[in-house]
């Protein structure tokens, strides 16, 4: 069985993607999610007034590290040396919006890292805010662009 998809061996078995003989780039990715939340929910945290604490702050650093351990959550991403990642969050009348912002200087993409991160932090605001909101949906969790640079 000859493969077209660079992530399935001759066999058809999942394999890691060999990189070596990629080219170091300045690398790129952008990702966003967000997080429905009830009204009270809402004004808790702008009161900064919930049980676990700071959840904008707490949920921040959460998607950092998340984004550091993309490699060791997803079996077929290449551990990779991180630049960058930056964290957002912002609050709406409905819920909290989450921006990543990760780059690398590698052989291969930074967005799973990035979306590693939104998955992270929401998750972080969900686990904060699950003993008084019951009807929380996570939504529109995407990769938002990504980068690849000319070559160093």
């Amino acid at each position: 069985m000859n493969s077209k998809f660079s992530h399935i061996d001759s066999k058809g078995k999942a394999n890691m993607v060999d990189v070596s003989s990629k080219s170091l780039q300045l690398r790129d990715a952008y990702a966003s999610g967000f997080i429905r939340l009830n009204s009270e929910t809402i004004a808790l945290i702008k009161e900064n007034q919930m049980k676990k604490g700071d959840v904008l702050t707490v949920a921040e650093i959460a998607g950092i590290q998340g984004a550091k351990k993309t490699s060791e959550l997803i079996p077929l991403c290449h551990p990779i040396a991180l630049t960058k990642v930056e964290v957002k969050t912002e609050i709406t009348e409905n819920g909290i919006i989450v921006k990543s912002f990760a780059r690398c200087t590698g052989q291969t993409g930074v967005e799973m890292e990035a979306l590693t991160a939104v998955n992270i932090a929401l998750l972080t605001i969900y686990d904060m805010c699950k003993a008084i909101d019951k009807e929380m949906v996570f939504e529109n969790i995407k990769l938002d662009k990504k980068i690849k640079h000319d070559n160093l």
